[in-house]
């Protein structure tokens, strides 16, 4: 994946379609750019917003053909199918109550899936999606987006190899304070449909980034969770959902682990940060600080780890595309995903090139775990944080 001016498109570019992310959409804009960083896909396609005028006027701004603007997803997922230049993937960046009967329309018509997380609001919709995905001969790929970080993927062989011997301790956080006020009263879009449960689903921060932080710990030590004890709370008064959450884990073969999510803790931005311990040594990673890696054997000197420095293995080395001390982060993280999708959408194709067997991207069973885990969070707390078993 390293810039060497050249890029793999096997003749031509992947049509992204986009519903969503239309004006003053954060997590759209970011999935475009994802999408471009490693010039794989190119967007020609959307349903932007709710409303057709407002679709067409994003279209506007992000130079799409008009005549490829629909008034909504049904009429998008009809028309692009039918087309000979249809689009290859639709990328899904609507409120959490949208993911599954949007996915469901391009999924029966065999067009690949790029969903923001989580899977779906509630767990018995995230089963009906997975069964419909099933179903579908199309690629169904959740964007938990942490999962691209170089360091991150070095976490994950090195536990892989057993460099931190068995797992005793898994301890991660993902901290913020923009809702430390109640902001969405005021009109801001963001924080509306966030703190709504209608839209969001059942948990606040426990959906929003607890999700994040869940999966992340998960797919670097490939633990399973089996329990976990939740105390959720909402502190900012009238708000419908949590906004800060404290998890106690189990997981099989007898790790504990802790989880803290909030969106309260005033002075943070995107801490996510991930610690795990073994027998053997330890790691510490933060998404604010993402090229670096520590490594803390046991008895001797705690290591840093760098980003295509000394030390660094082959899983981050083949998601690094610039020179050791030339910063990557979040938009390059969220890239390495888009770039994994393409590999398999490529391979999908009849003729097409073999996927690299060490690409990763979030998948399905992925979105139903992380589904299941919000689903016990919120009745682990609603019982006084009574210890209770994982369904997924």
């Amino acid at each position: 994946m390293a810039i060497e001016g050249k890029a793999d498109t096997g003749g031509r570019r992947l049509r992204l379609g986009m519903v969503g992310g239309g004006r003053d959409a954060f997590i759209g804009a970011v999935h475009r750019i994802a999408s471009r960083i490693d010039d794989q896909f190119e967007l020609v396609a959307g349903a932007f917003s709710s409303t057709p005028e407002k679709s067409k006027a994003s279209a506007a701004d992000l130079g799409v053909d008009p005549r490829r603007a629909y008034g909504d997803y049904v009429e998008m997922a009809k028309a692009e199918a039918r087309r000979k230049d249809g689009i290859d993937a639709v990328a899904i960046v609507t409120p959490n109550h949208m993911h599954a009967p949007v996915a469901k329309e391009f999924l029966k018509r065999g067009i690949h899936v790029i969903c923001d997380k989580p899977l779906t609001a509630t767990l018995p919709e995230a089963k009906r999606l997975v069964a419909a995905a099933e179903a579908s001969q199309a690629l169904f790929v959740l964007t938990h987006n942490y999962t691209g970080y170089p360091m991150i993927r070095q976490a994950r062989e090195m536990i892989a190899a057993g460099e931190l011997g068995d797992l005793r301790l898994v301890n991660v956080e993902y901290v913020q304070d923009w809702l430390s006020e109640p902001i969405e009263q005021t009109g801001q879009k963001q924080a509306g449909w966030r703190t709504d449960p209608a839209r969001s689903g059942a948990g606040g921060s426990t959906g929003d980034i607890g999700t994040h932080a869940y999966n992340l710990a998960s797919f670097v030590t490939g633990l399973t969770l089996e329990s976990l004890a939740a105390d959720l709370q909402s502190f900012v008064e009238g708000r419908q959902v949590d906004d800060n959450g404290h998890v106690l884990m189990r997981f099989k073969g007898g790790a504990r682990g802790m989880l803290w999510c909030s969106q309260v803790a005033p002075g943070n931005e995107n801490g996510l940060r991930l610690r795990v311990y073994g027998t053997k040594a330890g790691l510490d990673w933060a998404q604010e600080d993402p090229n670096y890696l520590w490594f803390t054997p046991l008895g001797q000197p705690k290591r840093l780890i760098t980003r295509g420095g000394a030390g660094a293995g082959a899983a981050a080395g083949r998601v690094s595309r610039v020179p050791p001390g030339h910063p990557e982060g979040y938009l390059e993280g969220f890239a390495t995903i888009y770039a994994e999708v393409a590999q398999a959408i490529r391979a999908a194709r009849k003729g097409g090139p073999k996927a690299d067997k060490a690409a990763h991207f979030p998948s399905l069973e992925d979105g139903l775990k992380g589904v299941a885990f919000i689903e016990a969070v919120v009745a682990s707390s609603a019982r006084g944080g009574r210890w209770t078993k994982v369904d997924a």
